[in-house]
């Protein structure tokens, strides 16, 4: 299955996908200001990429609850220095996390291959936009939601996205969690993936670090959650996610990839 990125095709459901994390904001809820500076925003994506990554996903607002947004220019001025210096460095398709259709178009024409837009809204300029240029467009749902209304989501905009011209291949879909919803609903869409995946259409587990793994795990720091997410991944990956975005590539694509052999022998 094909996953259409502007010049770039990224096959899924063979294997779990990876997309590394790269936080360029002094106040990210876990690893706020670790990256905030152009070059280690660089050198980490350089890093994600060595120890296995699949897409590189660089975000310049926090988006964890309570946050306080930034301007859309002011977006652009964290992400432009970095997205110019990754040109030559590193292969991966690259993701930017923005809702702004303003940032989406410049991050676009400076090289980036798909937009992660957390908005939970089927914008028709973000949606004009992403026609235009080819790019893959992560839609995420964003509020309270049980399965079932996850999968009614995810219908509805696939069904916008047709009417708005956008080729099906270019959509992939995340259920957002921690986006508005409590504990108890996080939990249910991490263990009943099946019951709202679309076929066609990739699906993005983007959990890492995330209060839901805090308290399923008892673990108060974000940095410390790898075995909690590991656990939260290989749920999932049961369930058949197919992308999962991660701080930490290198430890815990260990986890994904025993949960992807271990699926080859579940019995339906």
């Amino acid at each position: 299955m094909i996953w259409k990125c502007k010049d770039k095709t990224i096959e899924y459901g063979k294997k779990v996908l990876l997309m590394g994390i790269v936080n360029v904001t002094p106040d990210s809820f876990s690893d706020g200001g670790d990256y905030f500076a152009p070059e280690d925003a660089v050198r980490c994506a350089v890093q994600m990429e060595k120890d296995g990554a699949d897409i590189i996903d660089i975000g310049a607002q926090s988006t964890r609850p309570g946050h306080t947004p930034v301007s859309a220019e002011e977006e652009w001025n964290r992400l432009e220095p970095v997205l110019k210096a990754l040109k030559d460095e590193i292969s991966l398709p690259v993701s930017v996390d923005t809702y702004y259709p303003y940032v989406a178009e410049k991050a676009l024409e400076m090289g980036a291959d798909i937009i992660n837009d957390v908005s939970g809204v089927v914008s028709p300029d973000m949606a004009q936009i992403v026609c235009k240029t080819g790019c893959g467009w992560i839609i995420m749902h964003n509020g309270a939601g049980t399965p079932a209304e996850i999968k009614r989501f995810f219908e509805k905009s696939a069904k916008i996205c047709k009417n708005l011209g956008i080729n099906q291949n270019q959509i992939c879909f995340d259920m957002g969690i921690g986006f508005g919803k409590d504990y108890n609903e996080n939990m249910a869409l991490l263990a009943n993936v099946k019951e709202y995946k679309i076929d066609g259409y990739p699906l993005l587990l983007a959990t890492s670090r995330k209060r839901v793994i805090g308290r399923g795990s008892s673990q108060e720091n974000p940095k410390e959650r790898i075995y909690g997410n590991i656990a939260a991944d290989t749920a999932a990956v049961l369930g058949g996610v197919d992308i999962i975005r991660l701080h930490n590539i290198k430890n815990e694509k260990q986890g994904v990839l025993m949960a992807q052999n271990l699926k080859g022998f579940v019995r339906l």
